[in-house]
């Protein structure tokens, strides 16, 4: 039944590299997920023959908001590829800190050792702190989007074309040829994320993914809308991601317990930290609408607002959820787990294959 779902049809999932310590809650609840080499690329190769497609390394430079220690992205993407044959690792870069010359070298080199299982996820910042704390300059909010759209606008010319040249307010490029350039054609896949009009602004001219923080499901369809709507007119493509923090149980209780006690054990203050560093951010946004503007203290104990995706319960409560946010646009789930390792092997046991069947029925009644 599963085979008559296309491969390019089907919605595709990626988990959160926990490269970053403390896991992807800001809770002090027991966690057997661990930020180690070993203990990630032992992750890596469950969630490739879990059926997981991609999995994001996340960037921090500081420490803060219960993630004491950090590995840096690019390398340790590197590290997960080489442990996997399979799996595509998107490195977080972050504009400012990276200049695109940089990164489009190293990239195009990771994306020959990998055979082309490499990718970037370009992040405008939102944590002004770490920015000051190594003495980059923090731009106004839509400047930092103007920012990475010419990041990605030069990324994109260095991958595909010879005596590249750019001029730019933030970058400049004179006949500048890259040899040899990345594998994938034609480049490697961009993301991006946010929710702003800035942000959206940006996915819908320049990036191959967009990826949203987690909300409901009407909520997410009007932003998505907006996008594509506003993508066509650009003559763009673009696909859309949304973050979602996964609990999948037995018994719809089970889940919902495990929910309730991440919650009750949350960092207090880490989560105030966190919460008015965030919507400081959020709310910097013209229309004060970016990520987190809107989030709750429960929201905020999960970075990205997880919970309101609401992927919480049974293996067929959450793949009728994940079926549903395809049907609004999503064409990849970005998956955070409380037990990465163990939880990660139920997903791709128990909710993935009745995710394939939902999709197959649904492609059968259509057709």
């Amino acid at each position: 039944m599963t085979e008559t779902v296309s491969r390019d049809d089907a919605v595709k999932f990626a988990y959160w590299v926990p490269n970053v310590s403390g896991g992807l809650v800001v809770s002090t609840i027991p966690q057997r997920t661990d930020w180690s080499l070993e203990y990630n690329q032992k992750l890596a190769r469950v969630a490739e023959d879990a059926g997981f497609e991609y999995a994001l390394s996340q960037i921090r430079f500081t420490a803060g908001y219960g993630a004491e220690y950090q590995h840096e992205s690019v390398s340790f993407s590197q590290a997960l590829l080489q442990a996997t044959t399979k799996l595509k690792v998107l490195a977080a870069i972050l504009p400012g800190p990276w200049h695109p010359a940089v990164v489009a070298k190293q990239i195009a080199t990771i994306d020959h050792i990998s055979n082309g299982r490499i990718a970037i996820n370009v992040v405008s910042g939102w944590f002004k702190g770490e920015f000051t704390a190594i003495g980059e300059p923090w731009l106004e909010h839509d400047e930092r989007y103007r920012r990475s759209n010419e990041f990605i606008r030069a990324l994109k010319g260095i991958w595909t074309q010879d005596r590249f040249t750019f001029k730019g307010d933030f970058y400049r490029f004179n006949e500048y040829t890259l040899s040899p350039k990345p594998v994938q054609k034609p480049h490697p896949e961009i993301f991006q994320g946010g929710s702003s009009r800035a942000a959206r602004d940006n996915a819908a001219s320049v990036s191959d993914w967009y990826f949203t923080n987690g909300n409901t499901v009407e909520n997410l369809k009007a932003q998505i809308d907006d996008i594509q709507s506003k993508a066509e007119k650009n003559g763009h493509k673009v696909r859309i991601g949304v973050n979602a923090f996964v609990i999948a149980r037995d018994t719809e209780e089970e889940a919902k317990a495990v929910l309730d006690d991440i919650i009750r054990h949350a960092h207090v203050e880490a989560v105030h930290a966190f919460g008015d560093a965030v919507k400081e951010a959020g709310q910097a946004s013209p229309e004060g609408e970016g990520n987190w503007a809107k989030s709750t203290f429960e929201d905020l104990v999960q970075y990205n607002d997880g919970f309101r995706t609401n992927l919480i319960g049974t293996p067929q409560q959450i793949a009728e959820r994940i079926v549903e946010l395809k049907s609004v646009g999503v064409d990849l789930v970005l998956a955070g787990f409380l037990h990465f390792i163990e939880e990660v092997e139920y997903f791709g046991k128990k909710v993935l294959p009745l995710v394939r069947e939902l999709e197959a029925a649904r492609e059968a009644k259509a057709a």
